[in-house]
């Protein structure tokens, strides 16, 4: 037991910041991100046995992907709903591009991506984020090829549509 312990710790550990990316993304809140991907390594580490070897990474992010997915499902009704938060709503006057304007364009993709339909954030992630080949995306996805480049493709264009809308309108 102390054996195997010790090589899930070695092997999935590493991927922890990765998970909670993914997770972060997928639900839009820390506490949910947290949460979730708590309960995918102890799911990990229960079912650790199963693990055959092979990407340790690929495995820990489908578990946690899971996770979201079924937590999704139980509380799909409040993640709806978006905060008025005045700090990050509220134009911005300052006309500084340095610091402030890579912090600006920053939030305005987190605000844009949270606006996806979670399948397009889910690929957009594990694509453009974590670096999934399109074979990998459809047998971790359950997809044929065409349709991983298909929903890629869609969601990156709704993300620019998503990003115009958050942009500050240019005079």
């Amino acid at each position: 037991m102390r054996e195997q312990q010790g090589r899930f710790e070695e092997l999935v550990l590493p991927h922890l910041d990765a998970a909670y990316r993914l997770a972060r993304l997928l639900l839009k809140r820390d506490e949910d991100a947290q949460d979730v991907v708590q309960d995918a390594y102890i799911k990990a580490l229960k079912g650790f046995e199963r693990f055959r070897g092979g990407d340790a990474r690929a495995w820990i992010l489908m578990i946690v992907r899971n996770t979201a997915f079924t937590w999704l499902k139980k509380h799909y009704a409040d993640r709806n709903v978006i905060p008025f938060d005045e700090a990050v709503h509220q134009p911005s006057t300052e006309e500084s591009l340095s610091e402030s304007a890579y912090e600006e364009r920053s939030r305005q993709l987190r605000e844009a991506l949270a606006r996806l339909p979670v399948e397009f954030r889910e690929i957009l992630v594990l694509r453009d984020v974590e670096g999934w080949s399109y074979k990998e995306l459809a047998s971790a996805l359950h997809l044929p090829l065409g349709t991983v480049m298909s929903r890629l493709n869609r969601a990156r264009l709704h993300l620019r549509e998503e990003i115009a809308k958050v942009q500050p309108r240019e005079s």
